[in-house]
């Protein structure tokens, strides 16, 4: 699997990165360190998680992903070998300071997540999404204070506009704080004007590195939900189906399977292809939820689209003619 540079960095990540999110929910232990092997044995060395993960199953308190991985780097002492990132910011319980990206909330939460990963250092610390109450400054410097302390390598932010990431890298530059040097929003073949239509420039303009969630479309580009057929059983089947089973979706998903025919591929090969050949993408998240399911994802890495191929998609995918 090639490596790409993360952000500005010198840190050289895998082309895909393996999402932590169903880590400790829907994949326990066991089967998620089985996921985890196949994924490094593949020439993967990115993982991506939260503390919020995964906080909404029943049981569960959050820092569940994080356990599981630091279980997981301690019995393989690996911890060298791999680059994690967790984020920071989503509610993880009901007072006011345990949420947010407060110096509070961010300094309390990133001792709790430097237990459960088991480690003494943070590879890639994100913001999971924009805090409009606290003052960008209070949060770039408790970042730069981590930063200092060798807790935290490098930051990042998730669920940002436009104009909110360029308020941040503005402060940064104007204070000598660490900046953001990686992004994280929702792109996929479905949902393009969201990032391409603001973020896309910027981060192009200032040389941040993107790693974006829900790349398959949380599984639509999969090919297993299909029109008048039962939806799969999954947790985030209803989603999927308010979101990606509709006229443009569907048409979409034929011209991805139509092409994954062509390279004897599979539609979320083709799909993530299709993210790897876009401008300034650094590494689309994927949940693999077993070995084998790792291995078809990493092989998107191997599947060279032609500009026919790409043209193709790019034109029913086109949101400024939806």
């Amino acid at each position: 699997m090639e490596t790409r540079r993360m952000g500005q960095t010198g840190l050289q990540v895998s082309s895909i990165c393996l999402g932590g999110n169903t880590f400790g929910w829907t994949t326990d232990q066991a089967k998620s360190e089985e996921v985890l092997d196949a994924y490094v044995a593949a020439g993967g060395n990115f993982i991506d998680t939260a503390d919020v993960y995964s906080r909404w199953a029943p049981g569960n308190t959050g820092g569940d992903s994080e356990r599981v991985l630091g279980k997981w780097m301690k019995d393989r002492g690996n911890r060298g070998d791999v680059i994690i990132a967790t984020k920071v910011g989503a509610p993880m319980g009901d007072k006011p300071n345990e949420t947010g990206l407060s110096r509070h909330h961010i300094i309390a939460s990133v001792e709790k997540s430097l237990k459960y990963l088991q480690t003494d250092y943070i590879d890639l610390y994100q913001s999971h999404r924009d805090d409009l109450i606290t003052p960008v400054e209070e949060t770039l410097r408790a970042y730069d204070d981590l930063v200092a302390q060798g807790k935290v390598r490098y930051i990042g932010a998730s669920n940002f506009a436009a104009w909110r990431l360029t308020r941040n890298l503005w402060a940064s530059d104007k204070n000598n704080y660490v900046r953001y040097e990686t992004l994280q929003p929702l792109y996929n073949l479905y949902s393009r004007e969201g990032y391409e239509r603001e973020l896309e420039p910027l981060i192009l303009d200032q040389q941040i590195g993107v790693i974006p969630y829900s790349s398959l479309g949380s599984g639509f580009f999969s090919g297993k939900y299909r029109q008048g057929q039962p939806l799969p059983n999954t947790p985030r089947a209803q989603g999927v189906q308010r979101t990606y089973m509709n006229e443009r979706g569907f048409k979409i998903l034929a011209e991805v399977e139509r092409i994954a025919e062509v390279h004897s591929a599979t539609p979320s090969q083709v799909a993530l292809a299709w993210l790897l050949a876009r401008p300034g993408i650094t590494a689309p998240i994927v949940s693999g939820t077993s070995a084998a399911h790792v291995q078809e994802l990493v092989g998107s890495t191997e599947l060279k689209l032609t500009q026919e191929d790409l043209s193709a998609l790019n034109t029913v995918s086109d949101w400024q003619k939806k």
